[in-house]
């Protein structure tokens, strides 16, 4: 009895670490999308526009401040990962129209996914890591004066 406690024992815990290691999933997903959607339901006013690098705005265009950046990460419990990465990606876009309206700017140019400091430029689509429990987006730009 004694003998069969302790293999039931090591196999349990032989399972243990692959249950608890923490699932990080990469996606690249439509950037507009979220934009329209946060606009759309009031969480980004507008007065802010923002341009992923590789898209540039018409007119002229002068930097206020460069290399502004934001990291967030939101619950992602009992939520698909698209709609874990569009909320936090809204949060992060809010934060951002935050500081461009505190220096002045109305545009945020030559904007970059920045996890874990690695950029990742597309000019359509964001980086998000989603896991069983969080999901985070960090974007690093330019507030800019768009004329």
């Amino acid at each position: 009895m004694k003998k069969a406690t302790w293999i039931g024992a090591a196999l349990l815990l032989s399972a243990l670490p692959s249950l608890s290691q923490a699932r990080d999933t990469t996606h690249y997903l439509p950037f507009d999308q979220v934009v329209t959607e946060a606009v759309n339901a009031g969480r980004l006013d507008g007065s802010v526009k923002f341009y992923l690098a590789g898209n540039q705005p018409a007119g002229k265009v002068s930097v206020v401040r460069s290399g502004v950046t934001t990291s967030k990460k939101t619950n992602a419990f009992n939520k698909s990962d698209e709609e874990a990465c569009s909320w936090v990606l809204q949060s992060a876009l809010i934060a951002m129209q935050k500081e461009a309206k505190a220096a002045g700017a109305n545009a945020v140019v030559d904007l970059a996914s920045n996890y874990k400091h690695v950029e990742y430029k597309d000019p359509q689509k964001y980086e998000c890591h989603a896991g069983a429990v969080m999901a985070g987006v960090a974007l690093k730009g330019n507030l800019a004066i768009v004329k």
